[in-house]
């Protein structure tokens, strides 16, 4: 009942502007392009987060959402995100995989301060994640939405954020194995884009630093379009949180050369 209430009526697609048609079956070819966030932008993000109650995926998720409808010219937001699916405490001893999909939807209002458009994407993940329990194959059989071999159900923008404190970033040892971490994966494109942010942490445990990873749909999109829509991520995120008051649509996304271009 809280899915067919929060989803009802969402869009089938999120136009974004893409270099290419979309193709009837997808190839799932992908490209990947990272950014690097200082130090300095990743403290202040994470004081802001603390000052309105937020988590930095709150942060971050409210950057995105107000990104991606200003490229589309929507105002109602769909980001699919990934949670663990142990919410059961039985579920601690056992090994495997139990993560779930959940949506998050979001209403941007184009006259409203970024304090306000994080306060309702604050109020729509904590929703979500007290609803995650429906499997997505489930959701989607049940809320039926007009299907198509070139489009993913409910929505086509995936956003993850993982945390390396001091601790995880160490080697694991086990006893009698050697262990190598896999850093490097064939970006294999899922969905039409899929953000991942990490965070870094210095030795004391301060902000050292986010790293954004684009994974991108080759099928729709040019490894520069992509480089241009995580740029002005960057200076949306930077300018945000620099006056988080401001009305978010007024923010400037081109830059120099784009302007003078103009």
């Amino acid at each position: 009942g809280f899915w067919r209430q929060a989803l009802a009526d969402a869009p089938v697609e999120l136009e974004l502007p893409t270099d290419r048609p979309r193709p009837v079956a997808p190839s799932f070819r992908g490209g990947r392009v990272d950014i690097d966030v200082d130090a300095a932008t990743h403290a202040s993000t994470a004081a802001l987060a603390r000052q309105h109650g937020a988590s930095m995926f709150m942060v971050n998720h409210a950057v995105l959402a107000l990104l991606l409808s200003r490229l589309s010219g929507s105002s109602d937001i769909s980001v699919g995100t990934a949670v663990a699916g142990r919410g059961e405490q039985e579920l601690d001893g056992l090994i495997g995989m139990f993560v779930n999909t959940v949506v998050l939807r979001t209403q941007i209002d184009t006259g409203a301060s970024f304090a306000d458009v994080l306060s309702g994407s604050r109020e729509v993940a904590l929703s979500a994640f007290a609803h995650t329990d429906v499997p997505f194959e489930q959701l989607v059989e049940a809320l039926d939405p007009p299907r198509s071999t070139s489009v993913t159900p409910l929505f086509q923008v995936m956003l993850g954020m993982e945390t390396f404190g001091r601790d995880s970033q160490s080697s694991l040892q086990l006893a009698g194995i050697e262990v190598t971490p896999i850093t490097e994966l064939p970006a294999v494109a899922k969905f039409d884009l899929q953000v991942n942010i990490s965070e870094r942490f210095d030795d004391a445990g301060e902000p050292a630093g986010m790293t954004m990873q684009w994974t991108y749909a080759q099928d729709l999109f040019d490894h520069a379009t992509v480089t241009r829509f995580a740029d002005r991520y960057t200076q949306l995120l930077g300018a945000l949180i620099a006056d988080p008051e401001t009305i978010a649509h007024d923010v400037n996304l081109m830059d120099t050369d784009e302007t003078a271009a103009l």
